[in-house]
């Protein structure tokens, strides 16, 4: 006998100008699984100026979020979260308008959350296998693994994959806090907070369309790059100022020690050997500095824990779920306020 109710699942689709493949996708996600209570569809529209709104509707979308404008796909995809806590969601499965990922692999990615196997599931599209992938875009994503198992130790064979799914928990745990891409930084923060994160093989589709997320390859390194060296300065702040320091201590150790060892053989003169001493004072000097921004920078991080953690408190408070089927937040329906007991008294005298 089970001591508790199957989870309800939500399956969020961020979507700009997706009017072509958004109908397709919806109708393929399965609305009844195994270990699921029931199986809900969130479609976020990001601003679009095509039918996306009109066919995720016409589809059959339980809910539906439009932003003003575009907003871009790290704030829509946080906004898609926050809503699916609000509509009462145990797992929250993000998966993209472009249909790159089949619906039909739903099932195996959140089978580990299900078992309580695990808290956050990523589908490892398996790039080395990906013959429409060149060459530089594979050694983006093995970058992006990389990184995510530099910062945090989480070994994900495709950390940049967007097709994953969330246990509640991790849903209120994590907040995106960059502006291009929610992917890596997820992540990082599940990593720094002792969630259990595992992946699962699946397949990915062929997408001919350019993407949306980038102006062309030159555009992407640019936009990675900023976001790794972001987050690597956020989550490691010491290490980063220490590798910043590093070649002005070493700079000043080779000069004073170089001054010292001719000091203590030979004697010198000082006027001689002045500009080596005035460089290694400077360099030992810059990198001082350097180190104690990184003191700073390590007491900054740590009260950053302390306000996600106070975060974390009031999204639960925020998001208590709303299980009678009323609309999430964004969607554009709202309950009339309930008047208070004396002034229905009053009206009916």
């Amino acid at each position: 006998m089970r001591d508790h109710p199957l989870p309800k699942l939500i399956v969020q689709v961020p979507a700009y100008n997706e009017a072509a493949t958004l109908g397709q996708l919806l109708a393929e996600i399965p609305r009844t699984l195994r270990g699921v209570s029931r199986v809900e569809v969130l479609v976020i529209d990001d601003g679009s100026t095509d039918e996306t709104a009109q066919i995720a509707r016409a589809a059959g979308a339980d809910y539906l979020v439009r932003n003003p404008a575009n907003l871009g796909l790290a704030r829509t995809f946080q906004a898609g979260m926050d809503a699916c806590l609000a509509a009462g969601a145990d797992i929250i499965v993000n998966i993209d308008a472009d249909n790159q990922y089949p619906a039909a692999e739903i099932p195996r990615l959140i089978a580990p959350i299900v078992a309580g196997a695990a808290q956050i599931v990523v589908g490892d599209r398996q790039v080395h296998t990906l013959a429409h992938f060149s060459p530089l875009k594979r050694w983006l994503e093995q970058l992006g693994s990389w990184t995510v198992a530099v910062l945090t130790g989480l070994n994900l064979p495709d950390a940049p994959s967007g097709f994953r799914a969330y246990s509640r928990e991790a849903a209120l745990r994590l907040h995106v806090s960059t502006n291009f891409s929610y992917t890596l930084d997820n992540l990082i923060q599940a990593g720094q907070h002792r969630l259990a994160v595992t992946s699962v093989p699946i397949t990915a589709r062929h997408t001919p369309r350019p993407s949306r997320l980038h102006k062309g390859a030159l555009n992407f390194i640019a936009r990675q790059a900023a976001t790794l060296l972001y987050l690597f300065t956020t989550y490691r702040p010491w290490a980063t100022y220490a590798i910043l320091a590093a070649p002005f201590l070493l700079t000043a150790v080779i000069l004073l020690g170089r001054l010292a060892i001719i000091f203590l053989l030979t004697g010198f003169d000082l006027p001689g050997h002045l500009q080596s001493l005035v460089l290694g004072g400077v360099m030992l000097l810059v990198g001082f500095q350097i180190l104690l921004f990184g003191l700073i920078a390590n007491r900054i991080a740590a009260n950053r824990y302390l306000m996600e953690e106070i975060l974390y408190r009031l999204r639960r408070q925020g998001h208590e779920p709303i299980r009678s089927g009323a609309a999430a937040p964004g969607s554009g329906s709202r309950k009339r306020p309930r008047r208070p007991a004396s002034a229905r008294s009053r009206r009916n005298r």
